[in-house]
């Protein structure tokens, strides 16, 4: 079956013919030797430079060769900082390894073992196919698409790495946080009963603007400001509020809701420099099962903030944020470790653990199905419609222009729910 064409009992089967491959390729990876790995960066935020401190220090034997970006400023002060951090001796990035541009991270692909992908989202899927295509191994930063044609070319590209026995691991970082894998274990080996609902709340405050300057065309503009257009970044129920939900298909076993209820709006957000996005969103996701997720985020400023995730059961509660159980009888649990658990770096530490075995992770089949999840939530509260699994994932609506030029590209008006002549899903 063409995975633009599946069900949501089909894209669960799909997954796991992915793990299958997977398991194959793994078996059939033969051990990494012990030669130095040539790490490249594409996407120069501050997400990335983190991302590429971690690789570094994930393994000693690897160096920083190659850093892409859409614009040569955003390398430099990344290098900077890189070059000051605790691996500084081993990044090693001369002009002839710096590329900017929208395309600058072909070049960088080529001379690279293992690559980071940190640049906006909008640009996962081509990105992370380039990798695969190279036959690299890659971190892949979330969310990893804006729409339903970016999450089915993820997914295929995934079902082809793991064909090569490429590592792809995500950066939905809390599965690599020991403490939320200790709790989500309790919870689905039964330690709050059969689950009958789950709350989870992102609300947050307002994040950075890089501004404006006259020469910047309006391409530039958005790329700098990426986090206020929705082609870009898919809204912050996508971008950032991805990690609850991540969290919350977690605790339900990856399974995906059938559909989502949403709301929202653009209560705080009146200036123009603001973009397109919302500000915030609510959504009541239902399972087949009969469990309702009832999910809240927002970005504003000076207002409460809240960031937590509780599941209830039949036999209790747990609080997965605070890495907490409290059952309805007997003695409640809470994780206490001394041993450091800095999720961050655990998921490239795993990853460059993975390379140097010869075995292969693949995170594809979550990474997609979480970020799929976010998108269906933004298209109902978009359209005010309720929106089904299916719909989301089967959609043709492409949020990313094609052939994309710095010019005076225009982006799209606020969205409004039921505004006529208008298209969400």
């Amino acid at each position: 079956m063409s995975i633009s064409h599946q069900s949501r009992r089909d894209f669960m089967i799909a997954g796991g013919a992915a793990l299958a491959g997977m398991t194959l390729a793994s078996r059939a990876a033969r051990a990494a030797s012990a030669e130095e790995l040539k790490l490249g960066l594409i996407g120069c935020g501050g997400r990335g430079t983190g991302a590429m401190q971690n690789a570094l220090l994930a393994d000693p034997n690897t160096r920083l060769v190659a850093m892409a970006d859409g614009f040569a400023d955003r390398i430099e002060e990344s290098l900077k900082s890189l070059k000051k951090g605790p691996a500084k001796d081993r990044v090693s990035v001369d002009d002839g390894g710096k590329f900017s541009g929208l395309d600058g991270y072909k070049k960088l692909i080529e001379m690279c073992d293992v690559v980071v992908l940190a640049t906006p989202p909008a640009f996962r899927p081509a990105h992370l196919k380039a990798v695969v295509d190279a036959g690299k191994h890659c971190f892949c930063e979330k969310p990893v698409a804006v729409d339903g044609p970016g999450l089915r070319a993820v997914r295929a590209t995934c079902e082809e790495a793991a064909k090569k026995g490429l590592n792809i691991v995500s950066g939905l970082c809390y599965r690599y946080e020991n403490k939320k894998r200790e709790t989500v274990k309790r919870i689905q080996d039964g330690a709050v009963g059969d689950i009958i609902t789950i709350e989870t709340v992102y609300n947050t405050s307002g994040l950075w603007h890089r501004g404006d300057k006259k020469d910047w065309s309006r391409l530039e503009y958005q790329l700098r400001n990426w986090i206020y257009f929705g082609w870009l970044s898919g809204d912050h129920i996508v971008e950032q509020h991805i990690h609850s939900l991540d969290k919350m298909m977690w605790v339900m076993g990856d399974t995906p809701p059938a559909k989502a209820t949403a709301s929202g709006g653009r209560t705080v957000r009146t200036d123009a420099k603001y973009g397109n996005v919302w500000d915030h969103f609510n959504t009541v996701f239902e399972w087949d099962n009969g469990v309702r997720g009832f999910s809240s985020c927002r970005q504003w400023e000076n207002a409460i903030t809240a960031v937590y995730d509780n599941v209830y059961g039949t036999k209790g509660v747990a609080k997965v944020q605070e890495h907490t159980i409290l059952p309805s009888g007997g003695d409640a649990w809470k994780w206490s470790s001394e041993e450091p658990d800095d999720m961050y770096q655990n998921e490239l530490d795993a990853l460059f653990r993975a390379i140097r075995a010869g075995e292969v992770i693949n995170n594809g089949d979550y990474m997609v199905k979480s970020n799929a999840v976010a998108v269906m939530a933004r298209m109902s509260a978009y359209s005010g419609q309720t929106v089904t699994w299916d719909q989301c994932i089967n959609s043709d609506l492409s949020l990313v222009p094609e052939d994309l030029k710095f010019g005076d590209y225009e982006a799209e008006p606020i969205p409004v729910p039921g505004a006529k002549g208008r298209r969400y899903f």
